[in-house]
């Protein structure tokens, strides 16, 4: 009995004492080269450390940057930097924030052979667009894949130096090689320049969005329809647009196109348009028979002459000023591939026999929009009816709305909700 006694206590204090070590040696932290304990996160391995910093806002990095000297390293991982969006403001002229200089010197120095999708969003100021073009200047070792230049308010870059923003953008062109997206509307950009930017990345070329670049002519857009074949997305002013232009975008050698935006845009009242034939708008519909074609037209109302005399293609039609009763009854007749129609403004004739032809003719309308115009309350709900619950978006102004003799603005909200398959209201007008 004795014996055994003592082997258990031998047995007791032996798996107490292995017990205790065991667990030391689980909790033993590593150290570092001063021998001072380390903590287990600072060995996080790199992929886990990029898929967190990835979430993180860019200031957020910062500040975890100085936490230790692995997080510092991964900071300045190559694959944290292919995004960036360089924000301009000058504090007097704006209230939106602004990418320090010592991080702009940085990414310049460290990064710039990093970057790939950049952005600039400058707001009204010239010395902010000075700054864009001062950086771009400096990304001669650069390869981008995007680049958009961007004005919150006005258009800034338009204040420059032609000569001095040709230059810091043609540095980009030359240096980039594969660009594949360049957004640069409201810009100085000019024929020598597209044919640079043609030069380098006709191969790589698919979206390019240039409204109101005053110095390009027909024939240096022509010259990027040519040449660039793999182009899918352009939006250009509508006097660039030309037949020679659609041939080009309709050639076999040219992919199918998917978007195409035309801002129609009067600068002064009674300004003269040239029209497009019917048969250029066909051979690019005969190309490309799912593309997008958007327009906004910002014109007078005895402007609109050459405009939907004939067929055309649009499937998305803005008018951002008044329209006249003849113009939508012709876009009634002559828009077939029409799925979204705003009208900002009409007048005060009711726009009934129009909205029912349009109701008839395009059968793909799926939105529309009312502002500033009269529709009798029977003709809308007729308008509804025909449409049905393929009206996925129906923004009509209460004040639009005109009661007649078959319904009351109280009723129309269910009979239009009845057709629509979903509870519907017209908009309210606010009161501040």
């Amino acid at each position: 009995m004795k014996r055994r006694l003592s082997r258990e206590r031998e047995d007791s204090s032996t798996s107490s004492c292995a017990g205790p070590t065991d667990s030391c040696k689980r909790v033993k932290q590593p150290h570092d080269d001063s021998g001072e304990l380390m903590p287990h996160w600072t060995r996080l391995p790199q992929e886990i450390l990029l898929h967190i910093f990835q979430y993180l806002p860019l200031l957020d990095r910062a500040f975890a940057s100085e936490v230790c000297r692995c997080w510092n390293q991964a900071f300045h991982m190559p694959e944290l930097w292919r995004c960036f969006e360089f924000e301009l403001n000058q504090p007097a002229s704006s209230y939106l924030k602004a990418t320090h200089p010592d991080l702009i010197k940085q990414i310049i120095k460290r990064h710039s052979n990093h970057l790939q999708y950049v952005s600039f969003k400058v707001d009204s100021s010239t010395e902010s667009a000075e700054a864009a073009c001062d950086i771009l200047s400096q990304l001669v070792n650069c390869s981008l894949k995007t680049l958009g230049l961007i004005s919150t308010a006005r258009p800034s870059f338009m204040e420059l130096p032609k000569s001095h923003f040709i230059s810091a953008l043609t540095v980009v062109f030359v240096n980039s090689k594969s660009l594949s997206s360049l957004k640069i509307d409201d810009t100085p950009v000019d024929d020598p320049s597209l044919k640079v930017l043609v030069a380098n990345n006709s191969d790589t070329l698919k979206l390019l969005k240039m409204s109101s670049c005053p110095h390009v002519s027909p024939a240096g857009i022509l010259c990027v329809a040519d040449q660039c074949h793999g182009l899918r997305e352009l939006a250009l002013n509508y006097h660039l647009l030309s037949d020679d232009l659609l041939l080009a975008l309709s050639s076999e050698k040219h992919v199918h196109l998917e978007h195409l935006r035309i801002d129609v845009v009067s600068e002064n009242p009674g300004q003269q348009f040239h029209s497009i034939k019917k048969s250029s708008w066909d051979a690019m519909l005969r190309h490309s028979p799912n593309f997008s074609l958007v327009m906004y037209f910002f014109l007078y109302e005895d402007e609109f002459g050459p405009f939907f005399r004939d067929e055309i293609p649009v499937t998305h039609l803005y008018f951002g000023r008044s329209v006249s009763k003849e113009v939508l009854g012709r876009v009634g007749m002559n828009c077939p591939r029409l799925v979204e129609l705003v009208v900002c403004a009409n007048g005060l004739r009711p726009l009934d026999e129009e909205l029912i032809r349009i109701a008839e003719r395009c059968q793909h309308l799926s939105a529309i929009g009312l502002g500033e115009c009269e529709v009798s309350c029977g003709a809308f709900v007729e308008f509804v009816k025909m449409c049905g619950r393929r009206l996925s978006q129906l923004s009509i102004m209460e004040e639009v709305l005109i009661p007649d003799h078959k319904y009351s603005l109280d009723e129309i909200h269910w009979e239009v909700s009845k057709h629509l398959g979903r509870v519907w209201f017209p908009d309210m007008m606010p009161t501040w």
